[in-house]
């Protein structure tokens, strides 16, 4: 049943926040317990964001699920029981809502409203925000929650549009499932949702072709139920746990060893490696403190890897397509999965090789690669998003002078401190370029950005002043800080989708800063003691 939207509220508002995901459910909590008046708007039918989107079969978090939660309420973390070490998508959405009807949020949020306009009024500094729907308010803020991975990128491949068959993208699966029993079907796609799904399409399907352009580095999960015991433990841990996350380089407690990865014995680098192989997941690239700056040290964590995939592959010449070799491991993001690379093991799986023989288009019976025609019932679209940027791009942002935010950031996104931009005032973006973003726990993430909007929304008042607005010589500095970061890493060896690599056109920045979660923390914090140092405060 589709869920319906509150009565409208009030036109004028303090603040408006775009999306009622992870952050914009946090962000509404927040400041409505500030006394702000606060309206969400969102797109789908319900709360949840890219895990109400994303229902692919095989759907999971690649972060402990004790570790992806909100940590502002005591009593929250204490009443819920997560089944799973990786919660898989239903689990986490029904947690979303839990929290959306505890704290009795849907109240204040508009289902069904997409964004189109976000425009300053330069005199009085108030944002009107109109939607699809018609429904136009006016706020003081504008805090864009709309997540880093929500816009879905569909590929330009001839032909699609004639595809006779059923043709599904990952992330926008519907909602009450497909059966693919008894039929042909191809994936075009070997990223995480890709990954992920693949093992899951195999058992159903008569026959599945998978389409691989470029292979991608995988950890299985190792996922586990949580036994009662599990959970009285972790909930009594929580305090230390979370203290730990903060300060870590990607908001989980999990710690790189003290020591680099040829600093050690290669027993003793082989027995950490097998500790995070146990532990599974995207947690494998941070082994050593050096695996992402040191080629070696990457080459001692490659090789480890490669022997552990090959061993469960039965066909050495499909190993070799399944093992990347165009990018150190880690510097695209490392994928988590259950049993992928055994699913090619399978004798209704075959894996076509795009590099070597491209699609060169789609007929309405199936997909031509330059060398064969493979007949396809349902077409399965596993190719990510266009991340970082794409959703905030859909949006015509206007700011002062009639600038829009997409001519501001047409030679990439320029920020301050990932929250700012010169020239849109009390505009605050979340989670997104600029930030940790997607190199963090979103939810822990999502928490440290919204508590620091609030706090600055709350220093305009104490000041009595209109609003905060990024100086353009703080963007500057902070974007040059944020490439030499980066390019201090092996990061930016990959065409990964944190360059944007994915997008045709798109101009190629490293977009998420590398320095480490609990340090960026430490640098946004310090920016607001020093009465928002960067900022103009702009006074009544």
């Amino acid at each position: 049943m589709k869920p319906s939207s509150p009565a409208q509220g009030p036109a004028e508002v303090d603040v408006v926040v775009v999306g009622a995901g992870i952050a914009g459910l946090y962000a509404l909590h927040k400041f409505r317990s500030r006394g702000l008046t606060v309206r969400v708007l969102e797109a789908g039918d319900g709360v949840g964001g890219v895990w109400y989107w994303n229902r692919y079969p095989g759907a999971r978090c690649d972060v402990e699920s004790v570790d992806y939660s909100y940590s502002f309420d005591e009593a929250l973390q204490q009443e819920w029981d997560w089944s799973e070490k990786y919660a898989a998508q239903p689990e986490i959405l029904a947690y979303l809502e839990h929290v959306a009807d505890r704290f009795d949020l849907r109240r204040d949020i508009e289902f069904g409203t997409r964004v189109t306009d976000v425009v300053l009024d330069e005199q009085t500094l108030r944002w009107q925000v109109d939607t699809d729907t018609g429904r136009a308010l006016t706020a003081r803020f504008v805090v864009l929650a709309t997540g880093p991975l929500s816009n879905a990128n569909t590929p330009a491949i001839e032909g699609l549009d004639t595809f006779a068959g059923r043709v599904l993208h990952t992330s926008h699966w519907p909602h009450d499932g497909v059966d693919l029993t008894g039929e042909r079907v191809g994936v075009i796609g070997t990223g995480s949702s890709g990954i992920q799904a693949i093992p899951c399409l195999a058992e159903q399907a008569q026959r599945l072709h998978v389409f691989q352009r470029t292979a991608n580095y995988s950890v299985p999960a190792g996922n586990t139920l949580l036994t009662e015991q599990d959970r009285r433990a972790q909930k009594a841990d929580y305090a230390r746990r979370r203290q730990l996350s903060m300060a870590s380089g990607g908001g989980s407690p999990h710690q790189a060893h003290p020591e680099p990865a040829l600093a050690v014995s290669e027993q003793e680098r082989r027995a950490a490696y097998e500790k995070r192989w146990a532990l599974g997941g995207v947690l494998f690239s941070k082994t050593f403190p050096d695996q992402l700056t040191d080629p070696a040290a990457n080459d001692t964590a490659r090789l480890f890897w490669e022997e552990k995939v090959r061993a469960v592959i039965d066909d050495p010449r499909v190993a070799d397509l399944l093992v990347p070799g165009d990018h150190p491991i880690g510097t695209k993001r490392i994928c988590t999965d259950t049993n992928y690379y055994q699913t090619y093991n399978r004798d209704n799986v075959e894996l076509v090789d795009l590099k070597t023989t491209p699609i060169a288009r789609i007929d309405a019976e199936g997909v031509h690669t330059t060398a064969a025609h493979y007949p396809i019932d349902t077409l399965v679209l596993a190719t990510g998003f266009d991340a970082m940027t794409g959703s905030v791009a859909r949006m015509n942002i206007v700011g002062r002078d009639s600038r829009t935010l997409n001519e501001a950031w047409h030679e990439g996104p320029k920020t301050y401190l990932g929250l700012g931009m010169t020239g849109f005032p009390n505009l605050f973006n979340l989670t997104g370029p600029g930030s940790p973003s997607v190199l963090a726990n979103m939810v822990l993430h999502s928490e440290l950005h919204v508590d620091w909007v609030a706090e600055a929304i709350g220093f305009l008042e104490t000041r009595a002043a209109v609003a905060l607005e990024a100086r353009a010589d703080a963007v500057a500095a902070w974007v040059d800080e944020c490439a030499a970061r980066a390019a201090g890493t092996l990061m930016t060896q990959a065409n990964s989708w944190y360059l944007g690599a994915n997008i045709a056109g798109r101009p190629r920045v490293f977009m998420p800063f590398v320095g480490g979660f609990g340090v960026y923390g430490q640098i946004i914090a310090e920016v607001a003691a020093a009465q928002y140092k960067g900022f103009d405060v702009i006074e009544a």
